[in-house]
């Protein structure tokens, strides 16, 4: 199916439901949702107003509740969770994987997620415990404790028993762990290595000692990095012992990808990646006001410097004219920079080590792209205008302010990096700042000296 028929059958599915609860008929409502994916049922919930969500939910299956939250955006989730009962959440979370029932306990007040893990049984309330010990964006918030282990010096015969002893093996697994007597992690056995293996060969013979664990206080970007560069299926999570504690498969890794990727889009524009779409016009209006309010600021720091020159520009309005055409310019070659940096450092490939290579880069393509643009603009403006010292003075702003866009889109997220704020928050709002104000100030500034 492509994308749009798939928006057509969504926006189609979100209109019939819309009906359906407005006309109170159960039947179309129960018959809309019974073959839906939990993926579906929580985009379909992210689609409508939230006024109407609690009214759907009510007609989801209890069985697919677990799944449909998981599936949810947090926002959306922590909306649905606030009227469930914590048996019903317990009930809810209790067939799914633990990394996922942790994920939603996450998203309740404290007192409320030990309510609910109260309401579970003793042995799926510690394993889920172990999870919510560690910070939600690390590798051992990211973990399934689902982890079948077997030890070096078993034959694979044995395991094979045990294998079939045991009936499933957790979702999503591609090897056993490994573990000595003392559950320190030693390696993986690939179950394709397994079942082509003699029956009389040890574990130890066919088992992966390059397999290394992931620390539990690993970031979940690093975590992603490490899936990405080895091409992981899933990787063991280790205490600083070397214990082994759980393991991350790749549909993790996913959302995490999933997650950066909205973060950057979102935090463009200030936003939050899991911001809801039909969130109340109050709460939506306060998140997006201190964004607002820290641009008027900075307009109105651009502005200032514009009406230091008000007398220039009042006996030549075509510098009032040109003004945007050179402020433009630098902020979009600035925001270049900014982009590959921000990108590198997520990446992890900018660092201390190259830093000051690539700001020596990214000055000499200021330089050059100056040069060329400045003499671009300066023929235009002069011929525009019938004036060649205008054209000098705009060509020179476009270098200064191209060459400090380069400079400041490199230097800004090293910078916020290192305080602690996140570049892609951040930066493009700086950067913005820097290269109006350079920008108006060399332009005005130059043709105040020369034209004047």
């Amino acid at each position: 199916m492509s994308y749009a028929e798939e928006h057509n059958r969504n926006q189609e599915l979100v209109l019939s439901v819309q009906e359906a609860l407005e006309a109170n008929d159960l039947l179309a409502i129960r018959d809309a949702l019974t073959h839906l994916h939990p993926f579906e049922l929580a985009d379909l919930l992210e689609s409508l107003p939230s006024e109407i969500r609690g009214e759907l939910w009510v007609h989801v299956d209890p069985e697919v509740e677990g799944d449909v939250l998981a599936e949810a955006n947090d926002r959306v989730r922590a909306a649905l969770l606030k009227n469930m009962h914590p048996h019903e959440v317990a009930a809810a979370t209790a067939l799914l994987d633990t990394d996922d029932a942790a994920d939603i306990l996450q998203d309740l007040p404290e007192s409320r997620a030990d309510e609910v893990l109260h309401s579970m049984d003793e042995q799926h309330r510690a394993r889920i415990a172990s999870i919510l010990s560690y910070p939600e964006d690390t590798a051992g918030g990211l973990m399934n404790v689902d982890v079948v282990t077997v030890r070096a010096d078993v034959e694979v015969e044995v395991v094979l028993r045990y294998l079939r002893r045991l009936g499933a093996l957790p979702e999503k697994t591609d090897s056993l762990m490994i573990v000595d007597r003392e559950n320190t992690y030693l390696g993986v056995l690939p179950l394709a290595a397994l079942v082509s293996a003699s029956p009389e060969a040890y574990v130890g013979d066919h088992m992966r000692i390059d397999a290394n664990g992931i620390p539990a206080s690993t970031d979940a970007a690093s975590v992603a990095l490490l899936f990405e560069q080895r091409d992981l299926l899933s990787a063991a999570v280790i205490n600083d012992d070397g214990s082994l504690l759980g393991r991350i498969t790749v549909d993790d890794v996913i959302d995490v990808i999933r997650e950066q990727s909205a973060h950057s889009f979102m935090s463009a524009a200030g936003l939050d990646e899991e911001e809801d779409i039909f969130a109340p016009v109050i709460d939506s209006t306060r998140r997006r006001s201190m964004w607002l309010a820290i641009n008027l600021a900075t307009a109105f720091l651009a502005a200032w410097v514009i009406g230091r020159f008000e007398g220039t520009i009042d006996q030549l309005v075509a510098l009032a004219i040109l003004m945007p055409v050179v402020a433009s310019m630098g902020g979009v070659a600035g925001s270049q920079t900014l982009t590959i940096v921000i990108r590198g450092l997520a990446l992890g490939q900018i660092g201390s080590a190259n830093a000051r290579l690539l700001l020596y880069r990214e000055l000499a393509i200021g330089v050059l792209n100056g040069i060329l643009w400045a003499v671009v603009v300066a023929m235009v403006a002069g011929l525009w205008f019938s004036d060649v010292w205008l054209g000098m003075v705009i060509g020179a702003a476009i270098i200064i302010n191209l060459v400090v866009a380069a400079f400041s889109g490199a230097v800004i997220p090293l910078i916020l990096r290192r305080i602690n704020i996140d570049p892609a928050l951040a930066g493009g709002v700086v950067l913005t700042t820097v290269t109006d104000v350079v920008g108006f100030f060399a332009f005005l500034g130059l043709a105040t000296l020369i034209l004047l």
